[in-house]
């Protein structure tokens, strides 16, 4: 399973430098984010950019759109089997960690479709937007992560509510 999920991203991402390679640029090289985004590259381009920008939105789609309904089939199943289980309390226990668990999916695959998104369809959007948008999709997801998962823990919830109102 992971040497198929190392073989996917290859897959998805190789064919994206190649493809910026055939341009010829004519802006100044500065990128708006600190780290490199295919659109912001794409938009120094003087050619006509629709193939990438075809190949960048059908990835973004066909990617994050694979791993959600396969993310939806894995809690179908995962409903059915805790749906048998014949104690109330178990039930309720395992149903608070997929809730848990599709908090972080949600977390994590909101912003990255936001900010897709916004470079596709927000031309007269403003660059600030932009930039903050790239860079909570950057940063978001992992430090939140911690934060959703440790919310069920009683104790740590108790701490971290108290961290917050002192």
């Amino acid at each position: 399973m992971g040497l198929l999920c190392v073989l996917r991203g290859l897959t998805v991402v190789i064919p994206l430098p190649l493809l910026l390679k055939r341009f010829r640029y004519c802006q100044t090289n500065v990128l708006s984010h600190s780290h490199c985004l295919h659109h912001d590259i794409m938009k120094m381009a003087c050619s006509d950019i629709t193939v990438n920008s075809i190949y960048g939105l059908s990835a973004k789609i066909l990617t994050m759109g694979l791993d959600s309904l396969l993310i939806f089939l894995s809690y179908v199943m995962i409903l059915k089997t805790v749906l048998r289980i014949a104690s109330h309390a178990e039930c309720i226990r395992a149903l608070n960690t997929c809730i848990s668990h599709l908090c972080a999916v949600l977390l994590f695959y909101t912003p990255e479709i936001g900010v897709s998104l916004l470079y596709r369809f927000g031309k007269g959007s403003s660059p600030l937007l932009q930039i903050l948008l790239g860079y909570i999709s950057l940063l978001i997801p992992p430090l939140m992560n911690p934060i959703v998962y440790s919310v069920k823990c009683k104790h740590l919830r108790v701490r971290i509510i108290r961290a917050f109102f002192k």
